[in-house]
Formats: structure tokens, C-alpha cells, sequence
């Protein structure tokens, strides 16, 4: 499978998401920058992503430093963190691709859907940046736990919304990086309904007691 040539930027990628993407997208060739308030936190964790796959292919920064030298981020932090990182990085980001994996949770009821001012934690970050950055938002409803077992397939589809066609089909590609399907779902706003199904999911798999329930879009070929 061909893969993008895109240096990715995770920004605040030593969480819970961050790190299996990075191991994932790393895995299948990509370059891949994890990106930490603390560098040395980013380099802990690249250097233990880097001992599962068996060669130094991910490399830790901070933040400002992987927004810089990667021409896509990804947004993996806390639904708290963002704007202050945004913030931050905004002068940084500009012209590039952001894709938004955040989901605007409010603890401790983080299984009950949350619904911002501005609609979705994505269109919040729009808002933030500006329109020259293409915010997609994609990955909400790919589970942590199964992105970091590279035994199993992430089994699942990734629904991906942005007003930039080219930015969703570089998403689109990255989550067939992951080995999952990337489905266009429509522009920007409808990432309030993709966020929201992140607290269904997580609802889900506390009532039934399993750890990485998905998403699968019947009827497509």
C-alpha cells in the first residue's frame, strides 16, 4: 500500500490516543514526530514506541517543534488542553493540515454526549485557528487500546469530517494507514455527531464490559 508523504505531527501525542497512532502510522512507513508540553516525556515515549517496533523511526519533541517540522498535526490532547495549545501553535499551523482527534468530554459523566457553544470540539478549533487552517476532524472513534495491539487489525471504519476535500482525503489515507476504512462524512458541523458517538461508545463499553467497541457504516462496498 502507497502512503502519503507527509511528515504527522502528533500534538500531545504521549496520551491515551497518541501513542497508538504513532505506533500504527509508524509501522507502515510513515514519519511520525510525537509531539509533549515536556520534550523528554516525548522522547520516553518515542524511545519505548521505538523498542515495540525494533528500530528508532519515531522521533520526540515538544510541541512547537513537531507543528513546525510536520506539515500535518494531529490533535490528541484532552478536551481541556486544547485551546491553550492552539493558541499556542496558532501562528505555527498556518497553511497546514490539522487533524482534530479530540472530543469535547466532560468529566466524570464522559459517557454523556457534550455539545460545546460552537458545536464540536473540531469546529471549536476551526474557530480558533482560522480558515487557513484545515481542520478535518477524524480517529474520535478508534479505540486507544486497539490502536496500541499491533496483533489485532483495527477493525473498524473512521468517519471524517472538513469543509477542504484535500485535507479529508489525506485523512482518508491515513486511516487506511491504520488498516481501517475512511469514510467521508460531510462537512465540519457534522463532527458533533462524530464526537458524540465517542461518549456512546465509551457508555458501551462500560455496560458491556469490553474495551474498544468502533464504528462499522453498513452497505458500502
Amino acid at each position: 500500500m502507497e502512503h502519503p508523504p507527509h511528515t504527522l505531527a502528533i500534538l500531545g501525542g504521549t496520551g491515551n490516543e497518541g501513542p497508538g497512532l504513532a505506533l500504527r502510522w509508524a509501522e507502515a512507513g510513515m514519519t511520525v514526530l510525537i509531539g509533549s508540553r515536556q520534550v523528554e516525556k516525548a522522547q520516553r515515549v518515542a524511545e519505548e514506541l521505538n523498542t515495540r517496533l525494533g528500530r528508532p523511526v519515531i522521533q520526540g519533541l515538544d510541541n512547537e517543534a513537531a507543528a513546525q517540522q510536520g506539515d500535518v498535526a494531529v490533535l490528541t490532547v484532552p478536551y481541556a488542553a486544547q485551546n491553550a495549545l492552539l493558541e499556542s501553535l496558532r501562528p505555527t499551523l498556518q497553511g497546514k493540515v490539522l487533524i482534530a482527534a479530540t472530543v469535547a468530554l466532560q468529566p466524570p459523566k464522559v459517557s454523556q454526549v457534550y455539545i460545546p457553544p460552537e458545536g464540536s470540539a473540531s469546529e471549536q478549533a476551526q474557530a480558533l485557528l482560522g480558515p487557513d487552517v484545515r481542520v478535518v476532524a477524524a480517529f474520535q472513534n478508534v479505540s486507544a487500546h486497539l490502536l496500541e495491539d499491533l496483533a489485532h487489525p483495527v477493525d473498524c471504519d473512521v468517519l471524517i469530517c472538513g469543509d477542504d476535500k484535500a485535507a479529508k482525503v489525506i485523512a482518508v489515507e491515513l486511516a487506511e494507514a491504520l488498516g481501517a476504512r475512511g469514510i467521508d462524512a460531510g462537512p465540519l458541523a457534522n463532527a458533533k455527531a462524530v464526537e458524540g458517538l465517542t461518549s456512546i461508545l465509551i457508555g458501551i463499553n462500560r455496560r458491556y464490559k469490553v474495551p474498544a467497541t468502533g464504528i462499522r457504516i453498513t452497505g458500502l462496498p
